[in-house]
């Protein structure tokens, strides 16, 4: 009896053993629910200037797992993927057709020469509508490549990976044929793993007495080892590259936050981040500096330095003194707009007029002229239209 009893238990257990080293894998649902969920969403369009061309862009209906379960560096306010050097928030296309908007019985017509599994963003149209630069996300990194409008064929034009952790890494010089972009530094220092490596210096806060009221916000920079990983992640050189390849220096390293052409093509505008770095509140309130730089790398003028603002007045219409929203004027060949609070950035306080808008033109040897002043808060402008 009780060898019995022995060997029942045992074939219980084997059958619970046997059942919990069972392998299980994701499974799929039936066909007519998985289409119900597994669908094409239509394509998103961008359209060339003068509406000859129509992009159509395609994507799946959701992240793989790939892509939710990548490598993750939260630092001021950005998530990172540290191999890729894009943010793991971005969405990705899958595939690229172009039609003729006026043909309209016509299929669109399939790009060529697109990598196996590609990962499109990033898509900017040439001034003169003839290519389309867009960067491919690859396991290693951020590849640009472009497209010749007329033949609807892609290339890759850079062997090197390029730094897209503060966005769109590239822009188009009036030529057609060049772009600025931005790509990793050959010597980049190795990134701090807290897990592994020691701490670096002491977290120091020093507290000045004034009182400001923050929102709470997430992924902010903790430590020293943040700080450091957090300048290498968003450090980059910028280079002059043509759709052949070829390249040339215009910039060394850089915390390198925007580059923005004028409409002539004669000046960019680069804006870098300063430091001292902040741990209360996110990249957005960094300080930051703006030159103005002519096509061959000579300085124009610094006409921008915005201050860290961790200390804010109160309400959703207070912004921090000084300039803002600076950008080129679309109607002119080299003129900058911006507009700076007449309250100080404090909506409570008493004035005839909060903002005023300002028209500054190249090469900025002369002051900024204020054309008008404005009753409520701008909070932003796209020139001829104010919100």
């Amino acid at each position: 009896m009780r060898t019995k009893l022995l060997t029942t238990i045992s074939l219980v257990l084997a059958i619970l053993f046997g059942h919990a080293q069972e392998d299980v894998i994701y499974q799929k649902p039936s066909a007519p629910i998985l289409s119900l969920a597994d669908y094409e969403p239509a394509p998103s369009i961008s359209m060339d200037t003068k509406k000859n061309y129509m992009l159509l862009l395609y994507r799946n209906a959701y992240k793989t797992l790939e892509d939710l379960s990548q490598n993750e560096m939260r630092l001021a306010g950005l998530r990172i993927n540290p191999v890729t050097n894009i943010s793991t928030t971005t969405s990705y296309f899958n595939n690229i057709k172009l039609r003729k908007i006026k043909d309209v019985k016509l299929e669109p017509v399939q790009v060529s020469g697109l990598p196996a599994d590609v990962r499109i963003t990033n898509i900017s149209w040439s001034p003169d509508d003839t290519k389309i630069a867009f960067t491919h996300t690859t396991t290693k990194g951020v590849e640009l490549w472009v497209i010749d409008v007329a033949t609807a064929s892609a290339s890759k034009i850079t062997d090197t990976f390029l730094n897209a952790n503060l966005g769109t890494p590239f822009v188009w010089l009036r030529d057609n044929k060049s772009l600025l972009v931005q790509q990793l530094v050959s010597n980049r220092p190795a990134l701090i793993d807290s897990k592994n490596d020691l701490p670096i210096g002491p977290v120091v806060s020093i507290a000045e007495g004034k009182v400001s009221q923050n929102r709470t916000y997430q992924d902010l920079l903790k430590n020293k080892a943040d700080e450091h990983n957090f300048e290498t992640l968003v450090t980059s050189e910028i280079y002059k590259t043509d759709i052949n390849g070829n390249k040339t220096l215009f910039k060394t390293a850089n915390m390198y936050a925007d580059l923005s052409l004028s409409p002539d093509g004669h000046y960019v505008m680069i804006t870098t981040l300063q430091k001292p770095f902040s741990y209360i509140v996110p990249l957005s309130r960094f300080a930051t500096k703006s030159v103005v730089y002519a096509m061959d790398g000579k300085e124009i003028k610094t006409v921008y330095q915005k201050p860290l603002t961790e200390v804010m007045a109160k309400g959703f219409s207070a912004v921090a003194p000084g300039k803002r929203s600076m950008n080129w004027r679309t109607d002119k060949p080299a003129s900058l707009y911006f507009i700076e609070a007449l309250d100080g950035g404090d909506p409570a306080k008493p004035v005839d007029h909060r903002d005023q808008l300002f028209i500054w033109e190249a090469p900025f040897d002369h002051a900024p002229i204020p054309i008008l002043k404005t009753i409520n808060r701008a909070s932003r402008v796209i020139w001829g239209n104010e919100v």
